[in-house]
Order: C-alpha cells, then sequence, then structure tokens
C-alpha cells in the first residue's frame, strides 16, 4: 500500500474533491449550445475549485501560503454578483453552509507570495480543453526553497494517465520527490499503480505531444525540429498538464513549450508547470529549459531564469537539447 506524507495525502484529498466538482460544473454548464465567446463555465470552475481547495489547505494546514492562478476582485463587482451566485451553488454541494463572503475570502487565499515553502495551484489547467469537453487537469504542487516536492494532477478526461476517456473514471496522480509517481481512478475507487515513462530511444520513433492551441507554444518550430531530428511519429495533440501525465505513463516521449515569436520575453507561470514537471521527474524521466537548465521555482510567480520547458522521458532529453540548438529554437 502507498504511504503518503501528510501534505500530500492532504493534496490528493484536495484535487480529488475539486475534479469531481469540475466535471460536475461542466456536466450543468457546458453544452452544444454554448457559444465560443461564453467562457462562464469555466470561470465557475476555476473559481469553485480555488475556493475549496483553498479552504481546505486553511484548515489542514492554517500558515500554508498559496500561490493561485485566480483572485475574486472580479467577483466583488456588481457585474460579477451572477457568477458569484454561481460559484455559491456548486462550492455548497461541499460545503453547504459556505458564504459568498466565505468563498471570496478562500479564493483570495491563493494571492500568497511565493518564498521558501508554498503551495501552487492552477485550479483548471486547460480552459479550451474543458470547454470542448476533452482535457483539461487540477494541478497542485508543494514548493520548498525553489524545487517542487509534490505535485498532484487530477485529469478528469484521461484513464489510467495515458488513455482520453470522456466522462470516465479519471485519472488521479500523486509524485512525492524520491518516492515516485502513482497514478489511482478519480471517480471509482482503485489500487494505486506506480507509473514509469517510456522506455524508447529510438529517435525516428518520438512522440511530441502539442498543444491543441497553437497559441500557446511556437507550433511551427515543432515541426522543424521534429524534422531536424528525423522524428517520422505523429504528434499528439492535448492540452493542459494532461500531457505531463501521459507523458509520466509512458504514452509518448517529449513535451515541449517553445517561445512564440509573437512573445520572445514570455516566461512560464509556475502553477502552469509545477505538478506535472515532478510527475514526470519521479517517474523517471527528465525536465528542464530550453537550454538545459533546470526550472528554479524561487522567483515568484514565474520561472523567471528559465527560458521555456522541455519534458522527456530521459533517454531522449540530450537528442532533443541538441536539436533545440540545431534550429535555433
Amino acid at each position: 500500500m502507498l504511504k503518503l506524507p501528510a501534505e500530500a495525502e492532504f493534496a490528493v484529498d484536495a484535487v480529488r474533491e475539486a475534479a469531481r466538482l469540475t466535471r460536475l460544473v461542466q456536466q450543468q454548464m457546458v453544452s452544444p449550445a454554448l457559444t465560443k465567446v461564453d467562457k462562464s463555465p469555466v470561470t465557475v470552475a476555476d473559481f469553485s475549485a480555488q475556493a475549496i481547495i483553498a479552504h481546505r489547505l486553511l484548515s489542514h494546514f492554517p500558515d500554508a501560503v498559496l500561490v493561485g492562478e485566480e483572485d475574486a476582485c472580479e467577483l466583488h463587482a456588481e457585474e460579477g454578483r451572477g457568477t458569484l451566485d454561481q460559484i455559491c451553488r456548486f462550492v455548497a454541494t461541499c460545503e453547504p453552509a459556505a458564504t459568498p463572503e466565505d468563498i471570496g475570502r478562500w479564493i483570495d487565499y491563493g494571492c500568497g507570495e511565493a518564498g521558501e515553502e508554498f503551495w501552487t495551484l492552477d485550479p483548471i489547467d486547460g480552459t479550451k480543453g474543458f470547454l470542448r469537453g476533452e482535457q483539461y487537469a487540477v494541478a497542485l504542487a508543494l514548493v520548498r526553497q525553489g524545487q517542487v516536492e509534490i505535485g498532484v494532477l487530477g485529469c478528469p478526461e484521461l484513464e489510467r494517465s495515458g488513455e482520453s476517456a470522456v466522462g470516465g473514471e479519471g485519472s488521479l496522480l500523486v509524485a512525492v520527490r524520491g518516492s515516485g509517481t502513482w497514478t489511482q481512478p478519480i471517480f471509482v475507487d482503485g489500487p494505486w499503480q506506480q507509473l514509469q515513462v517510456s522506455p524508447n530511444t529510438d529517435v525516428r520513433q518520438t512522440r511530441i505531444f502539442r498543444s491543441v492551441e497553437s497559441a500557446h507554444t511556437n507550433t511551427g518550430q515543432l515541426g522543424t525540429l521534429a524534422k531536424a531530428m528525423g522524428a517520422e511519429a505523429e504528434p499528439i495533440p492535448m492540452d493542459s498538464q494532461a500531457k505531463y501525465a501521459v507523458l509520466a505513463a509512458g504514452g509518448g516521449e517529449v513535451n515541449l513549450r517553445l517561445i512564440s515569436s509573437s512573445q520572445p520575453d514570455y516566461r512560464e507561470k509556475i502553477w502552469d508547470q509545477a505538478a506535472g514537471t515532478i510527475c514526470v521527474e519521479e517517474a523517471g524521466g527528465r525536465v528542464t529549459d530550453l537550454d538545459g537548465k533546470s526550472l528554479d521555482f524561487s522567483h515568484g510567480r514565474i520561472l523567471a531564469v528559465n527560458r521555456g520547458v522541455l519534458a522527456t522521458n530521459g533517454l531522449l532529453h540530450d537528442a532533443l537539447l541538441a536539436g533545440l540548438k540545431q534550429i535555433g529554437a
């Protein structure tokens, strides 16, 4: 039986609860009639998930710091009242006595500043995937002295961490530094199973993940890189840190966050990478920036000293770094 430290047990329970809550929002608010400009379901899910995780964190570790993606500023305005009412309705399924003031306070608890030790949260990573009914993730991580020590991913539309299964049993991953990466279902009971990255060493068979949303990375350079390396396998389109979950389970070899030519100075947000990267590392993979440097989470809300992200099965990492250098990425 998997024995987790208290912080990891908390994170697993909190992410599982939030993932179930986000599915409930999706089931009740996302429909084929939803217009492309209507982002209200993901807004409600984002705030609801952050509120419940922040509340659980406050209850378990009152002195903890949470660096979250969201704040309740827009909910305090008159035009945000309708959204807040919807959030209250969903949060009440977990905390029936919660008031709007409680929920606003819990959300704003995520406005903490990164320091020696803090938690970082992306309550809905992959907003477009959520709205399409495809891949998204709830991502929570504990960072100490600039290094991720615990990461938990809740991927409601994955099964066994590697197979897309919309409406299925879901996949929850937990990684603890030095203890491996493990998975079990979200919505049904199931045993913990340890994950291992792909053993592939053949560059030609390298499976590269790419974002469904082209604005998130330089998709043109991905094609150039694959051609330069002689990679023949079809890329795997997928949203969110679910890519890290599949990479950790051996369902691909490379996940890249290249620098978009439209945003050459862009730096990654910590909550977009923290939980996923430790899941890959503890499954036997390797994660660096595009220059081969370790990711440094000690510089506030962004990876200020890192340029992009390269996550691989480890065996192909040096080949990818060489390929990136070759194409000038």
